[in-house]
């Protein structure tokens, strides 16, 4: 791994960022309509909730502006791996044709200049609605918004957003072992629509398992408690910050693992 400070790495984004969003917008009718969609699917999630709760005051203690709230911070948590890690998508297809060496030779980290390269800037929209249904779900359960409250929330959405960037990572990674990986990257971009849900709905074992082994409790289920339910925040809550960083960290070694055990050849 190459070692240089972060001011470099800052200015080479930069650099690589300004010309990804140039050539994105010299289309922009795909730019518009590819946003239009993505803003699209959030409303009728929204609409989803509206249609079951006109059905049902709670679900299993959380009424409909908490699982507003809860949806509005599964949003905006899963949208940093979708504007800075969607690269990840087409990493099997470079290992497959040989094209990831290019990677190799070049004198930075490998695993920052493949990620830069691509910016979903569509991602953008998905963040406006989530913040607007925080804001919206905020409001209408009254709570106090103070620099504190604040701070939490944000703190605890960059915690929530390492977790699903750790998935994605670590399922991405599994194509410089497996030729046929794409269902391991599609499986564990689906679980995402279960973060959106409080885990107490789920069977004891499904909690288990979204806690322990696939930690999509922690994409906002448990680091929303600390906002939702601050009399009551378990200890999974607050060490959310330390297992987001930590999963982060291990999908991190894990790509790497694979990209420098790459030998070029393709398949």
């Amino acid at each position: 791994m190459n070692r240089k400070g972060l001011l470099f790495y800052l200015r080479i984004y930069r650099k690589i960022l300004a010309q990804d969003i140039k050539s994105k917008m010299s289309y922009r009718a795909d730019f518009i309509i590819s946003t239009l969609g993505m803003v699209l699917t959030n409303v009728a999630g929204f609409v989803s909730f509206w249609v079951l709760f006109k059905n049902f005051s709670t679900i299993n203690g959380w009424n409909y502006y908490e699982m507003l709230f809860l949806y509005g911070f599964s949003l905006v948590s899963i949208t940093p791996v979708q504007c800075f890690f969607d690269n990840n998508w087409s990493l099997r297809m470079y290992v497959r044709d040989g094209d990831f060496i290019k990677y190799c030779f070049r004198p930075i980290n490998m695993f920052f200049y493949f990620q830069s390269e691509v910016f979903d800037i569509k991602g953008l929209g998905q963040l406006a609605f989530g913040i607007g249904t925080i804001v919206y779900a905020w409001h209408k359960m009254m709570m106090p918004v103070t620099p504190v409250a604040v701070a939490k929330l944000t703190v605890f959405l960059i915690s929530a957003s390492l977790v699903m960037i750790a998935l994605q990572n670590a399922a991405a990674a599994t194509c410089f072992w497996i030729q046929n990986s794409f269902f391991i990257l599609d499986f564990f971009f689906k679980l995402k629509d279960y973060a959106k849900y409080p885990i107490t709905i789920f069977d004891p074992v499904f909690r288990f398992i979204f806690t322990f082994i696939l930690p999509i409790a922690f994409i906002a289920y448990y680091p929303s408690l600390v906002i939702l339910r601050p009399d009551s925040v378990p200890l999974l809550s607050w060490i959310s910050p330390l297992v987001g960083m930590l999963f982060f960290w291990l999908s991190y070694k894990f790509w790497m693992l694979g990209a420098t055990k790459y030998d070029g050849t393709g398949s």
